[in-house]
């Protein structure tokens, strides 16, 4: 095989639209063997894409899949379960694959990619080969305590309470920052907005009273409050020491760019050549690209922004 072609990323296709535990557990899992790593995620209903690239007598192999438009394998659609080409639907007329080794669900299309890849995914987790008992242990057992469950009808409402469970811990997790971390710093950013001219009469400096995530309220706030001139640095001391930091705004949220860096001769200087070249004592250090810097008081860096401001 030519390099160009091992370099080619395989495709595993499953349908668009709503979407279950099945088809994303299967996908997840057909990545970790070595066939299918990094492999791409193809959603789709269109036919001509779901085609298998190893059936040549189906998919039109030079006019489809060199155009590298069909998948290597697929999961929860088509219609078709047949391993030696990848395919591994469960919803056609006929299918009745079961797991074996005692148990007689019928299977999934999670299900089957365990079937089949399964103990590889086990044994290159357990870092041994296939035929090592662990291996075969463990492939029971996983069957048992976590696939079954989420296929086996009779099971059915016991996994709905897992997923609600953990989809509701989220949405709590998600709730309580919100209101305990989120909120209350919104507050905060605001206070420091409105007494940003107690600091410097340009407004363009403020001063966070205490430690908080302001970033995305400082952008909110401004648009809101009809901030003008926009803030261009922002005060606050380092929860990690007694030094206080001087950040630069940036021009965006999503941008790197600040709305005014620190000045040019200050950057990648610290401790006394910073101090020397600023004018202000307490230099601790001023980042290359100028988008931070560093003082050991918060009056030396209150000074260093007034400064940066008028270079």
């Amino acid at each position: 095989m030519s390099t160009t072609a091992a370099a080619v990323v395989k495709r595993v296709g499953t349908h668009n639209g709503s979407f279950h535990c099945d088809e994303a557990l299967g996908c997840f899992m057909i990545r970790l063997t070595e066939k299918f790593s990094g492999a791409h995620i193809v959603r789709t209903r269109d036919p001509q894409v779901i085609l298998v690239a190893n059936d040549k007598r189906i998919c039109g192999w030079l006019h489809v899949c060199v155009a590298g438009r069909c998948c290597d394998a697929v999961l929860d659609l088509g219609g078709v379960y047949d391993a030696s080409r990848d395919r591994y639907d469960h919803h056609q007329k006929g299918f009745e694959e079961v797991f074996g080794h005692g148990f007689n669900t019928k299977l999934s299309s999670a299900g089957l990619v365990y079937k089949h890849f399964g103990k590889e995914i086990i044994a290159k987790e357990l870092q041994v080969d296939e035929e090592h008992p662990n291996v075969h242990r463990l492939f029971l057992a996983i069957y048992k305590n976590f696939i079954e469950i989420l296929i086996s009808p009779e099971k059915e409402n016991t996994a709905f309470e897992r997923a609600m469970a953990l989809a509701g811990n989220e949405f709590l997790d998600c709730l309580r920052y919100l209101v305990r971390s989120w909120l209350p710093a919104r507050s905060i950013v605001m206070e420091c907005i409105e007494a940003r001219l107690n600091f410097d009469p340009s407004g363009e400096i403020m001063v966070l009273t205490r430690s908080c995530p302001w970033k995305l309220h400082l952008f909110e706030l401004e648009e809101e409050m009809k901030i003008s001139p926009l803030l261009k640095y922002v005060i606050y001391q380092d929860d990690r020491s007694s030094n206080w930091r001087v950040q630069a705004v940036k021009i965006a949220p999503d941008k790197f760019e600040s709305r005014k860096a620190l000045p040019a001769q200050w950057r990648g200087l610290r401790d006394d050549e910073l101090s020397k070249e600023s004018g202000i004592p307490g230099g601790v250090f001023v980042h290359m690209s100028g988008f931070i810097g560093g003082n050991q008081t918060y009056e030396g860096a209150l000074a260093m922004a007034k400064a940066a401001l008028e270079l």
